[in-house]
This record gives structure tokens, C-alpha cells and sequence, in this order.
């Protein structure tokens, strides 16, 4: 396929799983900059919104395309708000997930042209089938981006930064508008013999205190709300050292992560199919029939942010087949448990590996297991979308994450109304008892001697 180029202008805020493609620059414009209305993503939203809403209503209730031969008749799941980009003069840049009728999602690219108000799309690629790119992007010394084959990419393309990563990290929470007192659990991450964190700054409408979750060694950040706090935003923002995470031995017993918790049963269903995944290995060593379930898991889930996903069910999981990252990773757990197995789950962010700055995809968890003396950190979800990186998740996690919390079902004093928290990603919250939802942004700052820009910039 040939590529197609694009001169960038600004590349704030893009990723891999959404990055600007590329475009020839157009001729002939040469605008003044003060005759050019100036855009925010939200103008991009709206544009590529009312795209797809005509599209829609074109199309007698769906968005219809054609892919390979295929006609797709599709519905917005997601426009990916932190990818949205001005590329230029009237140049715009959306990334958005639409759900085909058969119940596959799609992540979509499109380019867009026009001001606020009157945008219309130039081109639409189809970037990803259910969480599996067709293609990745780099970026050579003058800025172009062009389209790569995910099997002619390299690892840093994939998400993956090996060795050490350092990095500016920012939580930011914008909180909703509120009617009576509310509180706030933030996770803190916490330093390990694989990350550095110092929190280098907190900036919070009230006065909070730490609260510690002595089960897993969480930290929480708490705080007590009025209405007056309503809109106002806290951010923490912390510098992070990274190490690529390798099996390693642990003083603490690991016993008690083959009990069950409360999305993340044991015994019964799961041991029934654990037994049946591991058939003839069930005499061979843990790291075998840990990974007899680790393949199974790849093999049969699709990485898809539709329907109920995201609580970590492994139920859930178990029964439909879909998910995101949680019930990916609960269903390993789930079954590696109950094949006496124990395994425990982790969340926190992956930072981009294609570039140094910007917006961050949400939230991002991964599992490990015990074997042979030793904790096997695996990353199941992102070896099922980057299949030449499957034997590297087992056993690897790389040097370009963040870690927030881990555990599940925490407990802590004070502790949310509802009880104990799933497991702690964005921020948990409740007013009047009641749960409420507060706007989270990530976004990190690479350091400059850990720049992968320069990395990428040679041409193959």
C-alpha cells in the first residue's frame, strides 16, 4: 500500500492506538494564520459527530462501510476524545470506535476538513478489528507520519520500551457537579523495586489526606467535597523511573492469591475448564500450565470495549468472550487459581512508545503468576493484539508503564458507602452515598535522554 503523507503541524495528543495517518499537504493554501478560526477539540468532536450522525441517517440507522468486500453496517460506541487533533489550517484528525451489527468494534481513522461547524471528512481507514491493528504509524526527522505494517514494526511501534523509561506523569480529575457533600479516592502510586515515583506536585480545591490499604500496600488520596468544589479539577503529578519487569522472587507468601474475590471466582466453572485447558500438562511444572491457560485466553478473547466490560468479571469473560484488559486478565486469574496457581492483578497506565508526550488511552492492567520461586509478570490483552509479542508478555512487562494499585476487593478507612473497591484505576467516588463519575485525563511528558523520538526517526 502506498503511504500517504502528512505534514503535522501540532502532535499533541496522539497514539499509537489512534495516531494521525498521513496526507499529501495540499497546494495553493497559503492562509494568513489570523484568517483561520481557531479550532479545540471540541470543535473536532462536534465535527466528526455530525459526520457520523449524517451517515447514519443516511444509511436508515447505520453507518455503512465497505471493508474488503465486506459491507459494515455500524453504530458509535466512542469518539476517543484524547486523540482528537488540529493537523494544520482546517485540517482535523478524529479516531473513533464504531460497533459493527455482527458485534465486532472497529477503530476507525478519520481526517476531517473545515472550520467549527462545517467539517466533512476526506478520509476514513480502518485502523483496528477488535482491539488488533491492521497497521502502526512512524515519524520521520521532518515531522511526516507514515503507515507501517504491524509485522514489519518494530517492538517500540508495539508499545514496548525495554531496559529503563523515564517520565513526567499527570492524573488529572475534573470534578462533576455536585448538590451535597461527596468524597474522593484517588490511587497514589507507590515506588518498588521496579518504579521510582516521587509526587511532585498536588493541586486540590481542599485539603486531602493519604490513606493506606495494608492488604496490597496501596496509597489513597482522600478527600471530603461541597457543591462550592463543583468543576474545579485536582491534579497530581509525579516523575516516574521505570524498569522493564522480569520474573522475580518475593519474600511474601503467595498463598493467599489463590483465594477467590468477588469478580474473580474459584473452583467450580473455572476448575472444570482450567483442568480441560491443561489436559495432558497437569503433571508438568506451573510455568507450563500457566501457560496452557495464558494461550487459551489469547486464543479465545477478543479485545473489544463494548457491551459490559471493564469491571473485571471473570464471569463475564468466561461467558461472552469479550472485554477489555480486566476481564482478560480476571479470567487468567480466575483459572489460574483454581489450577492452584497463585495469581494476582495490577493496574496503573502504558505510556506511549511512539512518541514523548501527550494524552494517554485510560487506564491499563496486567496480571502475574507464582512459579517456580518466582513472580511471572504477563500482559495478556496486548498479547492478544500484538500476536509476534506473545512469548515477550510472558514473562515481561515493559519499561513504559505506570503502576497505581493492586489487588482487588481493597478496603479501606474511610472506605466508600458502596464497600470494598474493585480495584482502584480512576478515581472512586460518591455523593450522598450514592456513586458519582469524575472526569479523568492522563498525561505524561517523556525525559529527554529517555526520548524515543529519536529512536524512530530513521527511515527502513
Amino acid at each position: 500500500m502506498k503511504a500517504l503523507r502528512i505534514i503535522i503541524v501540532f502532535m499533541f495528543g496522539l497514539l499509537m492506538a489512534c495516531n494521525t495517518g498521513t496526507r499529501k499537504e495540499e497546494k495553493g493554501r497559503d492562509l494568513a494564520e489570523n484568517d483561520v478560526p481557531k479550532v479545540v477539540t471540541a470543535d473536532i468532536e462536534d465535527g466528526i459527530k455530525a459526520n457520523i450522525a449524517k451517515k447514519v441517517e443516511e444509511g436508515g440507522g447505520y453507518f455503512d462501510m465497505n471493508a474488503d468486500g465486506n459491507e459494515l453496517h455500524l453504530q458509535l460506541v466512542r469518539v476517543h476524545t484524547e486523540y482528537l487533533s488540529n493537523l494544520g489550517p482546517r485540517r482535523h484528525f478524529a479516531c473513533v470506535d464504531l460497533a459493527d451489527v455482527s458485534g465486532d468494534v472497529y477503530d476507525v481513522d478519520f481526517f476531517l476538513e473545515g472550520d467549527p461547524g462545517n467539517m466533512s471528512v476526506t478520509e476514513t481507514t480502518l485502523h483496528k478489528l477488535n482491539g488488533k491493528p491492521f497497521y502502526t504509524w512512524k515519524q520521520r526527522k521532518d515531522k511526516t507520519w507514515y503507515r507501517v505494517p504491524v509485522q514489519n514494526a518494530s517492538t517500540a511501534l508495539l508499545g514496548v520500551i525495554e531496559g529503563e523509561d523515564q517520565f513526567e506523569f499527570h492524573y488529572e480529575v475534573t470534578l462533576p457537579e455536585m448538590k451535597g457533600p461527596a468524597k474522593i479516592w484517588i490511587p497514589v502510586p507507590q515506588s518498588d523495586r521496579f518504579q521510582t515515583v516521587a509526587l511532585t506536585s498536588i493541586a486540590a480545591p481542599v485539603a486531602h489526606r493519604m490513606i493506606e490499604e495494608k492488604e496490597n500496600g496501596n496509597t489513597v488520596l482522600y478527600m471530603e467535597l461541597t457543591p462550592e468544589q463543583s468543576g474545579k479539577k485536582v491534579e497530581l503529578v509525579y516523575e516516574v523511573e521505570r524498569k522493564e519487569k522480569q520474573p522475580y522472587a518475593e519474600s511474601d507468601p503467595p498463598a493467599r492469591f489463590l483465594n477467590p474475590s468477588r469478580l474473580m471466582p474459584v473452583g467450580d466453572r473455572f476448575q472444570i475448564l482450567a483442568d480441560s485447558i491443561i489436559g495432558t500438562k497437569r503433571n508438568d511444572g506451573p510455568i507450563m500450565r500457566a501457560r496452557a491457560l495464558y494461550d487459551y485466553v489469547i486464543d479465545n478473547m477478543k479485545y473489544m470495549k463494548f457491551g459490559n466490560y471493564g469491571n473485571g468479571d471473570a464471569v463475564y469473560a468466561c461467558d461472552v468472550k469479550t472485554g477489555n484488559c480486566t476481564e482478560f486478565h480476571s479470567l487468567f486469574i480466575s483459572l489460574a487459581r483454581s489450577a492452584g496457581i497463585p495469581s494476582r492483578f495490577a493496574v496503573g497506565a502504558s505510556i506511549p512508545s511512539d512518541r514523548d508526550e501527550g494524552g494517554i488511552d485510560g487506564y491499563h492492567c496486567w496480571a502475574e503468576f507464582y512459579a517456580e520461586g518466582k513472580w511471572w509478570p504477563v500482559d495478556i490483552s496486548e498479547a492478544n493484539k500484538y500476536t509476534a509479542l506473545a512469548t515477550y508478555y510472558f514473562g515481561r512487562h515493559p519499561a513504559n508503564r505506570i503502576e497505581f494499585s493492586r489487588g482487588r476487593d481493597l478496603q479501606i478507612e474511610p472506605g466508600p458507602h458502596s464497600g470494598p473497591i474493585n480495584f482502584l484505576a480512576y478515581p472512586v467516588m460518591e455523593e450522598a452515598n450514592a456513586p458519582v463519575f469524575a472526569k479523568t485525563f492522563f498525561s505524561f511528558r517523556r525525559k529527554p535522554g529517555q526520548k524515543t523520538s529519536d529512536k524512530l526517526a530513521g527511515l527502513p
